[in-house]
């Protein structure tokens, strides 16, 4: 009885905590300066069309640069927790005739349309994070299929770490030219792509940025599932 009746004013306290912090609010009226700022400023700003785009990658890079760093140290992880000195593919069963020649035919074309997805992420919907999932499905496809496939380890491996170096060198140039780290100076020294605005040549370092993240997503998340659907060789 004692703990319900604590538990009780409790939340008694902190309703009131939250009506008083409310009551200061104009109903009605829209509070979201840092909104408003970014929805008038995005193209001056940016050159990109996409402001959702423009603002994790532009605005809040350093934010995104933290959440690929998060997925690298998951990677690193699951790496760390599955490695075997020696490992193989232990599938006995390959997929069906229609799954095969269906990842065959398919393959390029999920490479191309994630590809598609970070390249225009500074004009549509989308960017580097749905783009290297959506070319880590191709490669999860060839697996399903065949049950002596891998992917190629001596290219992903350094194409991983060379996506990730790239994103911290683009913010560094950033920050020798301009005032702070991730500075774009692809689009605030020159302007480029100002005189394309919608179009792909745009959007400052906001598509190379996502180029980058694109791989990085891609090769690592490729990796994981390597990782997961191979075991160790017992001798």
């Amino acid at each position: 009885m004692l703990k319900r009746s604590l538990a009780i004013i409790t939340l008694l306290i902190i309703g009131y905590w939250l009506a008083q912090g409310l009551a200061g609010v104009p109903f009605g009226q829209d509070r979201m300066l840092v909104g408003k700022y970014y929805l008038e400023n995005v193209k001056a700003q940016t050159g990109a069309v996409n402001a959702v785009t423009a603002i994790v990658v532009n605005y809040r890079g350093f934010d995104t640069l933290g959440e690929v760093t998060v997925l690298f140290i998951a990677s690193t992880g699951v790496g760390a927790l599955l490695w075997r000195r020696k490992k193989k593919r232990t599938a006995k069963t390959e997929g069906s005739v229609v799954l095969r020649t269906g990842s065959e035919l398919l393959f390029p074309f999920i490479l191309m349309f994630g590809t598609y997805i970070f390249i225009h992420g500074h004009l549509t919907p989308g960017g580097g994070f749905p783009g290297g999932a959506t070319i880590a499905t191709a490669f999860l496809i060839l697996y399903m299929a065949f049950v002596d496939y891998e992917i190629p380890h001596r290219l992903f491996e350094p194409l991983e770490g060379l996506a990730g170096m790239g994103y911290v060198l683009v913010g560094l140039i950033g920050l020798a030219i301009g005032s702070y780290f991730l500075f774009d100076w692809i689009w605030q020294t020159w302007h480029w792509g100002a005189a394309n605005l919608g179009r792909l040549f745009s959007g400052g370092f906001i598509p190379v940025i996502y180029t980058l993240i694109g791989l990085k997503v891609g090769t690592e998340l490729s990796g994981i599932v390597d990782s997961m659907l191979t075991e160790e060789v017992r001798e």
